[in-house]
């Protein structure tokens, strides 16, 4: 089963994509901070990173440029999401996609497994 950190504050949102991919077979690990990335991710080893680009207390690029920089999370998929269209940024940092809010949550399975199976 792979395993899915979401990276959010927002808790209606964690907990709605929470449900959903824990519903198509995912193991799932939270971090409702940017601080909280490194270490829980160290602690769960994720297979895989969701995250927003907003966060209460740093940027999301930011988080993605330490785990680029991070030997376990060097080579871990990351998917970025926004209201925005940051996604140049996103992808200069290191992201591997990049989706603008809103998207469709059911999509999200099938593009996890292919970023896993590439």
């Amino acid at each position: 089963m792979a395993k899915v950190m979401i990276v959010d504050d927002d808790r209606n949102t964690v907990k709605l994509l929470q449900t959903l991919l824990e519903l198509d077979g995912f193991d799932i690990a939270i971090a409702p901070r940017g601080a909280d990335v490194i270490p829980t991710a160290e602690e769960t080893l994720p297979d895989i990173f969701l995250m927003d680009y907003h966060l209460a207390d740093m940027d999301g690029v930011d988080i993605i440029r330490a785990l680029r920089q991070h030997a376990t999370f060097a080579n871990t998929p990351i998917v970025m999401t926004s209201g925005l269209d940051v996604e140049e940024e996103a992808l200069e940092a290191g992201a591997n996609k990049f989706l603008i809010k809103p998207f469709e949550p059911s999509d999200l399975p099938i593009l996890f497994n292919s970023l896993l199976n590439a």
